[in-house]
């Protein structure tokens, strides 16, 4: 009977904490959400000389209180699943490790709190909590046609960094140290700063011919900065032209197998299609 009751509280705890499709699930996310909103305000408030000298006691027992919060919510994450290593090392369960243990290394290690700023990834909860479909399909088609590219990224890369090699080598030859271009390395960068049309200005070509290869360089950087935009746009209109498939539908719920972790389930799902765990506390 004991053993029933911790297991049903377990299994509410999970539900409320990892799910948001219930009205005690979404509570706690959108307290989630203004904590984590709240925490990195007290930072950069915090960052500000003036502000600091004046609240600085009020911004540090704030960021404890927040922090001790964040402890015990990642503490309750590991104990509600049944494999905690599932959640541990996810890329939400680092990310959560990651914002709670800043102002703890700030007893060892100075300054190490403004790294609490890390807090801003967890608001990545918001696209369960608000169930955007629309937009988390079209980043779905999007990381798809960018996927498809990488290949020809690849090449188009490859064919650019040796253009600024070569690029570089030749610049050397014709400035030299004079001109600020110490060395090939430099060089190199002198001539990637100016293809991606950056333009930082602290070398500059002066004789006549490096300012005629320069000017090459800039004009290929307009049209070089368009090929990866064209690569990705090209495999993006191919997907959206094809068939939608009837596994792509997009699910609105947010069911977290409290065995696994797993939380990529059909509406309809009773079992995890992960583990076979059921997802539901009857």
């Amino acid at each position: 009977m004991e053993t029933q009751t911790k297991k049903n509280w377990k299994r509410k705890m999970h539900e409320i904490i990892y799910e948001a499709d219930t009205p005690q699930g979404r509570l706690f996310d959108v307290i989630l959400l203004i904590l984590i909103l709240a925490s990195i305000i007290l930072v950069m408030l915090e960052s500000v000389g003036s502000l600091d000298d004046k609240y600085h006691d009020i911004f540090y027992a704030g960021e404890w209180i927040i922090t001790i919060f964040f402890t015990l919510e990642y503490f309750a994450r590991i104990i509600t699943v049944n494999k905690p290593s599932k959640y541990i090392f996810s890329f939400y369960g680092i990310i959560d490790f990651l914002s709670t243990i800043p102002l703890y290394l700030s007893f060892f290690i100075v300054g190490s709190n403004a790294l609490l700023t890390v807090r801003a990834l967890r608001l990545l909860r918001i696209f369960r909590i608000l169930k955007v479909t629309r937009y988390i399909g079209e980043s779905n088609k999007l990381t798809k046609a960018l996927v498809d590219s990488r290949t020809k990224i690849s090449v188009f890369l490859f064919t650019v960094l040796i253009i600024c090699i070569i690029s570089g080598t030749i610049m050397y030859l014709v400035e030299g140290e004079e001109s600020g271009f110490r060395n090939i390395p430099v060089s190199i960068y002198w001539c990637i700063v100016t293809l991606t049309t950056v333009g930082y200005g602290d070398i500059a070509p002066i004789t006549p011919l490096g300012q005629f290869l320069a000017s090459i360089i800039m004009i290929m950087g307009y049209g070089i900065i368009a090929v990866p935009t064209g690569i990705v746009s090209a495999e993006y209109t191919k997907s959206a032209l094809q068939k939608t498939d009837q596994n792509e539908h997009i699910h609105t719920n947010t069911q977290s197998c409290s065995n696994c972790n797993h939380d990529t389930h059909h509406d309809s799902a009773k079992f995890c299609n992960h583990c076979g765990y059921s997802l539901h506390n009857d």
